[in-house]
């Protein structure tokens, strides 16, 4: 496919690069010059302000593409094929400026302008177009690229398209290897006896129990799912939180507890693994933090680590994204709410991150998730039924529009501890009933 432009631009580069992954076979191609455009034998776009040819696709753009700069942008939504759109545009073979709209998504651009935070300090959900317009629960990208390439296809009858397959990956937050043990007598004996000063019997009993070695940890769900994985014959990633000094929300175990690095050893070697990186490393003032933690896994792990996701999803563009890439993460996890489940980007599929302070491109792959286990319990009050309810949601969304799947949950919530009483079997059900048809 030929993109003709009035001139090139890293932006439209790189939406070019976007909708070849998407939709196209072939890689899409950009020229300035007119005449190698009209004499062009194959599909071809038309990103310019005239139509110059009945063969071609007319899509005249807005400016977003050609400029250089991050700055308030006028958006009005309308509705296209039952959808919502932006960027609206006169004359054109659709009526919207579709490559400027999806690059707005998803690069996060009004994450880039100036914002309401939540009371972590990210960015607030409430303050984005998608749930300020009501689409936070829909893959709209993918949806407008489904819409579009009908049309392309109508249009350009001899080109063939691709023809993506869903694909679903789990994958896993450990935050806390186990509830009670390795955590050393200072933390064990503090944790007992506020059990016991909240007339917790219950807890401390089982506490004790652990420790004595008479009952199973709470947090241990890990053969648990490694049987699950292998009956469902799925491909999960786990993310280990390594904090060096636990303190804060920071509360994984001691990371010189033998235990818990056989674990991570063992997940390197049977599956995949990432740096879960911590609170601290996102607050620090520099990157030591965060490499010291990604390099204490690479030891323990004995292999690179190139994938993470954020503890409580703490980030800011460009900061959190600049400081991953300069310590060699290269496949990024965290492109979510850890507020409310949805489509932070409205898009269910994995694409290069565009860094906007620099205006270009980079070779990091972002992975969006659209459920976590933690917002459906935590921040939207949902029992284990209706959290089902919602994971089956966002599941028939993304295989209608055959995206990737992309789930959280933690062992915390997958074990036996009573506070989470049903969610393991809403888990194992979505596994065995679902996910079991899906796997490669």
């Amino acid at each position: 496919m030929l993109i003709y432009a009035h001139q090139h631009s890293p932006r439209l580069n790189y939406m070019a690069d976007f909708i070849s992954r998407e939709i196209l076979i072939d890689e899409a191609a950009i020229t300035t010059d007119q005449d190698v455009f009209l004499h062009y034998d194959g599909a071809k776009i038309n990103y310019s302000n005239e139509r110059l040819t009945n063969e071609e696709f007319f899509l005249p753009p807005v400016t977003l593409l050609f400029e250089d700069d991050v700055k308030s942008q006028s958006i009005q939504c309308f509705n296209w094929n039952s959808k919502k759109a932006f960027f609206a545009t006169a004359g054109g073979d659709i009526p919207f400026d579709i490559l400027a709209a999806i690059f707005f998504l998803v690069s996060r651009y009004e994450e880039y302008l100036p914002h309401e935070k939540d009371e972590f300090g990210r960015f607030a959900h409430t303050s984005s177009l998608a749930f300020k317009e009501g689409f936070l629960d829909e893959p709209l990208v993918n949806e407008w690229l489904a819409g579009w390439q009908l049309l392309l296809e109508e249009k350009f009858p001899s080109v063939l398209f691709r023809r993506k397959n869903f694909t679903f990956m789990p994958t896993y937050d450990i935050d806390m290897m186990y509830a009670y043990k390795g955590k050393g007598w200072v933390r064990s004996f503090g944790g007992l006896i506020k059990s016991l000063l909240n007339k917790d019997w219950a807890g401390a009993k089982r506490r004790y129990r652990v420790l004595k070695g008479k009952e199973k940890d709470p947090y241990d769900a890990y053969e648990w799912l490694d049987a699950l994985h292998l009956y469902c014959r799925s491909k999960p990633i786990y993310f280990f939180l390594v904090a060096q000094e636990q303190k804060g929300v920071d509360r994984n175990i001691p990371t010189n507890v033998m235990a818990f690095q056989s674990l991570i050893n063992y997940y390197a070697a049977t599956h995949k693994v990432g740096l879960h990186p911590s609170w601290q490393s996102s607050v620090a003032i520099n990157d030591k933090v965060l490499i010291e933690e990604k390099e204490w896994m690479e030891v323990i792990a004995d292999i690179p680590i190139t994938k993470s996701r954020q503890h409580y999803i703490k980030f800011s563009l460009p900061e959190g994204f600049e400081r991953l890439y300069r310590s060699g993460i290269r496949q990024e996890f965290s492109m979510g709410y850890g507020s409310i489940n949805g489509f932070r980007a409205s898009v269910a599929s994995s694409y290069y991150w565009f860094n906007l302070s620099v205006n270009a491109a980079t070779d990091m792959l972002l992975y969006p998730f659209c459920f976590m286990d933690a917002n459906a319990f935590f921040e939207e009050k949902l029992s284990p039924h209706q959290a089902y309810t919602e994971l089956m949601k966002y599941y028939a969304a993304v295989k209608k529009v055959r995206g990737c799947f992309i789930t959280i949950w933690h062992n915390t919530f997958l074990g036996t501890d009573p506070a989470y009483k049903g969610w393991r079997e809403v888990y194992e059900i979505f596994m065995k009933e679902d996910a079991y048809w899906d796997s490669d």
